[in-house]
Protein backbone atom coordinates (compact mmCIF):
# COMPACT_ATOMS: atom_id res chain seq x y z
CA UNK A 1 0.00 0.00 0.00
CA UNK A 2 1.20 3.59 -1.09
CA UNK A 3 -0.08 6.88 0.55
CA UNK A 4 0.67 10.06 -0.69
CA UNK A 5 -0.19 13.95 0.35
CA UNK A 6 1.62 16.99 0.78
CA UNK A 7 2.28 19.97 2.88
CA UNK A 8 2.67 23.14 2.81
CA UNK A 9 5.18 24.95 5.00
CA UNK A 10 5.58 28.90 4.92
CA UNK A 11 8.90 30.46 5.90
CA UNK A 12 10.22 33.40 7.00
CA UNK A 13 13.60 33.13 4.79
CA UNK A 14 17.41 32.12 5.66
CA UNK A 15 17.86 29.96 8.55
CA UNK A 16 14.08 29.32 9.27
CA UNK A 17 14.13 25.50 10.49
CA UNK A 18 10.21 24.46 11.00
CA UNK A 19 9.33 21.46 13.09
CA UNK A 20 7.06 18.46 11.05
CA UNK A 21 7.45 15.94 12.96
CA UNK A 22 3.88 16.35 14.07
CA UNK A 23 2.28 16.37 10.92
CA UNK A 24 4.31 13.29 9.47
CA UNK A 25 2.91 11.74 12.76
CA UNK A 26 -0.94 12.27 11.29
CA UNK A 27 -0.28 11.81 7.80
CA UNK A 28 1.34 8.31 8.90
CA UNK A 29 -1.83 7.36 10.95
CA UNK A 30 -3.90 8.81 8.74
CA UNK A 31 -2.38 6.25 5.92
CA UNK A 32 -3.19 3.12 7.42
CA UNK A 33 0.28 1.71 6.97
CA UNK A 34 0.82 -0.35 10.12
CA UNK A 35 4.81 -1.72 8.91
CA UNK A 36 7.03 0.25 6.34
CA UNK A 37 9.01 3.91 5.21
CA UNK A 38 7.33 7.42 5.46
CA UNK A 39 9.76 9.67 3.11
CA UNK A 40 9.54 13.48 3.37
CA UNK A 41 10.24 15.34 0.11
CA UNK A 42 11.11 19.31 -0.14
CA UNK A 43 10.23 20.29 -3.70
CA UNK A 44 13.03 22.68 -4.61
CA UNK A 45 16.52 22.91 -4.79
CA UNK A 46 17.39 25.59 -1.81
CA UNK A 47 15.47 24.06 1.69
CA UNK A 48 16.59 20.78 3.20
CA UNK A 49 14.84 18.01 5.28
CA UNK A 50 16.60 16.38 8.10
CA UNK A 51 16.28 15.72 11.72
CA UNK A 52 17.69 17.33 14.76
CA UNK A 53 16.74 18.07 18.62
CA UNK A 54 14.60 21.11 17.49
CA UNK A 55 15.25 23.32 20.84
CA UNK A 56 16.52 26.86 20.11
CA UNK A 57 20.52 26.45 21.31
CA UNK A 58 20.83 23.52 18.69
CA UNK A 59 18.63 25.11 15.51
CA UNK A 60 20.91 28.07 16.06
CA UNK A 61 23.97 26.35 16.16
CA UNK A 62 22.51 24.57 12.64
CA UNK A 63 22.30 27.48 10.83
CA UNK A 64 25.38 28.95 11.95
CA UNK A 65 27.76 26.00 10.87
CA UNK A 66 25.96 25.83 7.58
CA UNK A 67 27.19 29.62 7.11
CA UNK A 68 30.35 29.09 8.10
CA UNK A 69 30.71 25.98 5.62
CA UNK A 70 29.28 27.78 2.85
CA UNK A 71 28.94 31.16 3.47
CA UNK A 72 26.92 33.93 2.11
CA UNK A 73 28.10 36.03 -0.35
CA UNK A 74 31.11 34.68 -1.57
CA UNK A 75 32.01 34.39 -5.08
CA UNK A 76 30.06 31.57 -6.73
CA UNK A 77 29.65 30.55 -10.33
CA UNK A 78 25.87 30.76 -9.54
CA UNK A 79 26.18 34.36 -8.43
CA UNK A 80 28.46 34.99 -11.72
CA UNK A 81 25.79 33.66 -13.57
CA UNK A 82 22.64 34.58 -11.19
CA UNK A 83 22.97 37.38 -9.53
CA UNK A 84 20.08 36.29 -6.98
CA UNK A 85 22.73 36.36 -3.97
CA UNK A 86 21.57 32.92 -2.90
CA UNK A 87 24.73 30.39 -4.19
CA UNK A 88 24.99 29.71 -0.53
CA UNK A 89 21.62 28.39 -0.45
CA UNK A 90 21.61 25.75 -3.35
CA UNK A 91 24.64 24.70 -1.14
CA UNK A 92 23.27 23.99 2.05
CA UNK A 93 20.22 22.71 1.14
CA UNK A 94 22.22 20.25 -1.31
CA UNK A 95 24.83 19.35 1.84
CA UNK A 96 21.70 18.34 4.01
CA UNK A 97 19.73 16.75 1.45
CA UNK A 98 16.17 17.15 0.17
CA UNK A 99 14.38 14.31 1.87
CA UNK A 100 14.10 12.43 5.14
CA UNK A 101 13.19 8.39 5.64
CA UNK A 102 12.11 6.73 8.62
CA UNK A 103 10.54 3.45 9.61
CA UNK A 104 6.56 3.08 10.56
CA UNK A 105 6.27 0.23 12.59
CA UNK A 106 2.71 -0.50 14.63
CA UNK A 107 1.27 2.04 12.55
CA UNK A 108 3.85 4.83 14.66
CA UNK A 109 6.08 7.59 13.15
CA UNK A 110 9.99 5.57 14.33
CA UNK A 111 11.80 8.93 15.71
CA UNK A 112 13.95 9.16 18.94
CA UNK A 113 12.68 10.90 21.77
CA UNK A 114 15.10 13.80 21.56
CA UNK A 115 14.89 13.61 17.35
CA UNK A 116 12.75 15.24 15.05
CA UNK A 117 11.88 15.99 11.65
CA UNK A 118 12.46 19.31 10.45
CA UNK A 119 12.37 21.49 6.84
CA UNK A 120 15.41 24.15 6.99
CA UNK A 121 14.95 27.05 4.72
CA UNK A 122 17.89 28.01 3.57
CA UNK A 123 17.20 30.55 0.81
CA UNK A 124 17.72 34.53 1.49
CA UNK A 125 13.85 35.61 1.15
CA UNK A 126 10.45 33.48 2.53
CA UNK A 127 9.27 30.85 0.92
CA UNK A 128 5.98 28.62 1.05
CA UNK A 129 7.50 25.23 0.71
CA UNK A 130 5.56 22.54 -0.85
CA UNK A 131 6.69 18.65 0.98
CA UNK A 132 5.47 15.41 -0.34
CA UNK A 133 5.22 13.18 2.28
CA UNK A 134 4.63 9.16 1.01
CA UNK A 135 3.94 6.69 3.73
CA UNK A 136 4.55 2.60 1.85
CA UNK A 137 3.87 -0.39 3.69
CA UNK A 138 1.94 -2.93 4.66
CA UNK A 139 -1.67 -2.34 6.64
CA UNK A 140 -1.68 -5.42 9.21
CA UNK A 141 1.35 -6.88 11.30
CA UNK A 142 0.60 -9.84 8.71
CA UNK A 143 1.89 -8.78 6.18
CA UNK A 144 -1.12 -8.48 3.62
CA UNK A 145 -1.71 -4.94 1.88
Amino acid sequence: MVYQTEITVPTVGHRHIEDITGRVERIVKESGVVTGTVQVYNVGSTAAITTIEYEPGLCQDLGEVLDRLIPPGRDYGHERAWHDGNAHSHLQATLLGASFSAPVREGRLVVGTWQQIILIECDIKPRKRTLIVTVSGTESAHGTA
